[in-house]
């Protein structure tokens, strides 16, 4: 297994205390930042280490960081994306309930670099119990002088503050999440301007994943060429990935990006293989919102290559044999699963998380989810198998966030790699599950 760096000392008893993260080095790469290091040297580590975006999107995270508005006079703002809401995701979870001080030390460390003093970390509604385990290591690390004035006797003060949201997913998209965090209904922005120059409360503001500011403190601790030197190509430094379905040991696991596929989903030390030594079906790699591939275009790529847990590997042949690393939320499908089933159960959470305010992702998600309830239940036709295609076709690249083609791209997937199984759906309608492992339901 490849090293551990973000739950690296997850095992040590009492790791979410402060007295005892700190004696095993915690908060030492905020001294190192604030004593030795400028707030531009800070944020040109973290360029140099090649660090994406771990919320699904991917985006050098130092050029994001160098987009914000430093002519503007108005406050800065950093706020830590923690509307983990995906499905199929939960390691940003795991990460805040077992190591709650990494978050805060790279929370501290960012804000340093971007010149912030005050942060928010917007926690989905669901997470209620992490609300408390969060707010109990922010008032450590500031008893102990790591939050507030002068941290760690120097200049550089700081105030971080934990918000709920209501549970919607659509706040865990960047815009949105701001309007709900400025009290009012969370529907995404139109961009521009983007919230770098105009984010919260109209100010200057950078967006980051929990998985991603949690990384800036052992970048600083190991320094960005480091970091950069693990992983593959433009793949730098490790990913935790959820990993569930149908395999013998679902979990959170932190990889070194460019491990094969195969390796991951078989290999001992990782998922363990299939659940009841089942034949591998198909993987949704990146959490729900990404194309599913049949097994062999996840085990290769279209030219035979070893497909690899990385951003560029997973996308090769995107959209026709390609997939997303996304938010990594790894979905494991065996033999006896039914695709048109899992594509209609998607489809009703799309429909029912999105917030209206664009018509073809308002309209597009329910037809879908009525077109694929017909399908599954015995009562579909062979036309619209083409209908949900063109639906899909309509909705990808026509709303104002990206949660219209986070409907779409599962279903136009799963038609181009499992058409014949939709079609088995019409011909043999309520009888088809006998053929999967079900019961016949006429």
């Amino acid at each position: 297994m490849g090293r551990a760096i973000l739950l690296n000392g997850i095992e040590i008893p009492g790791i979410r205390n402060f007295t005892t993260y700190r004696s095993h080095g915690g908060y030492s790469a905020v001294e190192k930042a604030l004593r030795e290091m400028t707030p531009a040297q800070v944020a040109a580590e973290v360029t140099r280490s090649g660090l994406r975006g771990r919320g699904g999107a991917g985006f050098p995270t130092g050029l994001k960081w160098s987009f914000l508005d430093k002519k503007s006079d108005k406050p800065r703002y950093l706020i830590c994306n923690a509307d983990e809401s995906e499905p199929g995701t939960f390691k940003d979870r795991f990460l805040m309930e077992h190591l709650p001080h990494r978050l805060i030390e790279g929370l501290i460390i960012a804000s340093y670099a971007l010149g912030v003093k005050t942060c928010y970390i917007y926690i989905r509604g669901e997470f209620k119990y992490l609300v408390g385990i969060l707010e109990k290591a922010i008032g450590e690390a500031h008893r102990y002088g790591f939050v507030g004035e002068n941290i760690a006797q120097t200049p550089f003060s700081l105030e971080i503050y934990v918000h709920p949201g209501a549970g919607a997913y659509i706040c865990g998209e960047e815009t949105a999440l701001l309007e709900s965090l400025e009290g009012k209904r969370g529907n995404p922005r139109i961009k521009p301007p983007f919230p770098a120059f105009k984010g919260l409360y109209g100010c200057p503001t950078v967006v980051n994943n929990v998985e991603t500011i949690a990384t800036v403190g052992p970048i600083i601790t190991m320094g960005g060429e480091a970091y950069a030197a693990i992983g593959k190509g433009k793949s730098t430094g490790t990913k935790l990935i959820s990993a569930c379905g149908n395999i013998k040991k679902p979990g959170v696991y932190e990889i070194e990006l460019g491990l094969p596929v195969e390796e991951f989903i078989f290999g001992e030390e990782y998922c363990g293989g299939i659940a009841g030594n089942k034949s591998l079906k198909a993987v949704i790699p990146g959490g729900s919102s990404v194309p599913i591939l049949p097994a062999d275009l996840i085990l290769n790529t279209a030219s035979g290559t070893p497909r690899l847990m990385s951003y560029e590997s997973l996308a090769e042949g995107e959209f026709t044999s390609g997939s997303m690393l996304g938010s990594g939320g790894f979905i494991v499908l065996n033999e006896e699963a039914c695709i048109v089933r899992n594509t209609w159960n998607l489809t009703r959470f799309y429909h029912h998380e999105s917030c209206g305010q664009c018509s073809p992702c308002r309209e597009g998600t329910g037809w879908m989810e009525k077109i694929l309830y017909r399908l599954e239940h015995g009562e579909g036709k062979m036309s619209d198998i083409d209908l949900l295609e063109r639906i899909s076709k309509n909705i990808e690249g026509n709303t104002i966030c990206p949660l219209g083609d986070a409907a779409a791209w599962p279903v136009a997937s799963a038609i181009r790699h499992f058409r014949d199984e939709f079609e088995a759906h019409v011909r043999e309608g309520k009888t088809f599950h006998a053929t999967v492992g079900k019961e016949t339901t006429n």
